[in-house]
This record gives C-alpha cells, structure tokens and sequence, in this order.
C-alpha cells in the first residue's frame, strides 16, 4: 500500500508543469556550465563550478529515479528510446571524470546533458521525431544532388583546372568548390575568375545553383514540413481518440438513462 501511495506521489510530481519547468532550467543551468568551463577561470570559481556541477548531477539522478518510480509499468519506462538515452547519459555522468583517464569521455558525456532538452519537451520531440521519418526521402534528394555535383564538377574539371588547379584540379576538390558555390561564399570571385577565360561559364554557374540552392534545398524543407504536419496530425488524432475514449458514448447515456427510469418506475410501484 505505500509503494502504491508513493508511486501515485511520484506521478503527480513528474507530471506537475512547475516540476518539468524546474528540470529545464536546471538543463540550461548545466549547458551554461560547459560553455563557462571553455574560459580560463579563477581557482576559487572553478571550485564552485565543480560543487555545482556534482549537484546538478545528482538531481539528474533524483530527477530520474522519479520518473521511473512513477512509472506504473517498470518495462514500459524503458521501451521509450528518449528514457534509455537518458538513462544512460545520467548514468554515465556519475563517472569521476577529474584526474581520471577518461576524462575527456567524462566531459563529452557532460556535453551531451544538453540533449535531455529534447526529451523533456514534447514540442522538440516531434519535431527530431519528424526529422527522423523524412530522412528515408531525403536519402533519394541527397543522392541525387549528389549526381548533378558530380556531373557538374566532372565539367568544371574538364575545363577550369588550368586555370585555378587550387579550385578545379581534380573532381573531389571541384565538388567542394561548388559547395562553395551553392552556398554563396565568395560565389562571384570564382565565377569571374573563369569568365575571364570562357565569357559564358556564367550559365555553368546559375544553372548549377538553381538546381541545388533553389529547386533541390526547396524540395528538403517541403518535405520536413509534409513530415512534420502529418506528425502534427497524428498526435491530434490520438488526443482525439484519448478524450473519447474518457468520455461517456451515447449509447452509455441512453443505458444510464434505461436504468434511471426503471429506478424510478419502481419506487412509484
């Protein structure tokens, strides 16, 4: 019986919104803790930051052990990917990591605190959740925008490596120049530099980055939306489904009402 109270207790405090709030400012605490460290700092303050950050570990833990006590099923805690991650990220924060071989571990580990961002809001979730269903799509864009950087580098190759050999010598330093290209960096200097040579290689430039900066990155980001409104609506389509299923049918009403005017039939007998 007091396992059951304390359970039920657990549950309303990772469930409160103060608590959840409580946690996330707590996460940021953590990831502004990792950004000072980066900085030379006094004795005195590195010795608070350490104090602190063995603290945040430990409410990490705490923070932890009450979600999974809440936890009605004990299994079922741990088939969610985000609870195991975090598990493990907490887990291994417990490693003394000062003076200690795996040290740089320790802090790459540290890093990655930040992560439980994610698992804690819901919003951010759908939205990796959604990133995550679009890559098998985006596989097929990618490998395609692959062909045409090939195809494109293999040409400016073929007729600007005598001219700048640093941008265009072979087909894999051409495909990092026109990643130079489609990402506007200096775009217009390389463009020139072969205009001088070959006055039309301008269209080798425009057509190039119409096809990748603008058809091939639109067609990304229209289909993260597509993924992301389709997550959108099948997380309103199970709420929906959650709130009907709590809620009375007609068919209940009527049977409670069946069973109102029977009562009532036979107290007027």
């Amino acid at each position: 019986m007091n396992t059951l109270r304390l359970q039920a207790r657990f549950y309303k405090l990772r469930t409160n919104k103060a608590f959840e709030l409580f946690v996330i400012s707590v996460i940021i605490l953590s990831a502004m803790m990792i950004g000072v460290k980066t900085y030379e700092l006094p004795v005195q303050v590195e010795g608070a930051i350490r104090v602190l950050d063995f603290a945040i570990t430990l409410f990490f833990l705490c923070e932890i052990s009450v979600r999974f006590i809440g936890e009605n099923r004990k299994l079922k805690f741990f088939k969610s990917a985000w609870n195991v991650f975090d598990t493990a990220i907490v887990i291994l924060s417990l490693v003394p990591i000062e003076n200690s071989e795996m040290a740089m571990i320790g802090r790459l580990i540290r890093v990655f605190r930040v992560l439980r961002m994610v698992s804690i809001i819901p919003e951010l979730r759908m939205l990796l959740n959604s990133l995550l269903k679009a890559l098998p799509q985006l596989g097929y864009i990618g490998l395609l925008m692959f062909i045409i950087f090939y195809i494109y580098a293999a040409i400016g190759t073929t007729f600007f490596a005598s001219i700048n050999p640093e941008l265009w010598d072979n087909i894999s330093i051409s495909m990092l120049t026109l990643f130079r290209v489609m990402t506007f960096e200096d775009w217009t200097d390389v463009m020139y530099e072969t205009m001088a040579h070959y006055p039309l290689s301008w269209a080798y430039y425009l057509s190039f980055i119409f096809l990748t900066a603008f058809a091939f990155l639109n067609m990304i980001i229209g289909i993260v939306v597509n993924v992301l409104e389709d997550e959108r609506q099948k997380i309103a389509a199970l709420k929906a489904k959650k709130e009907a299923s709590t809620q009375p049918s007609l068919s209940d009403l009527q049977a409670q009402l069946e069973e109102m005017k029977a009562l009532l039939l036979k107290q007027q007998k």
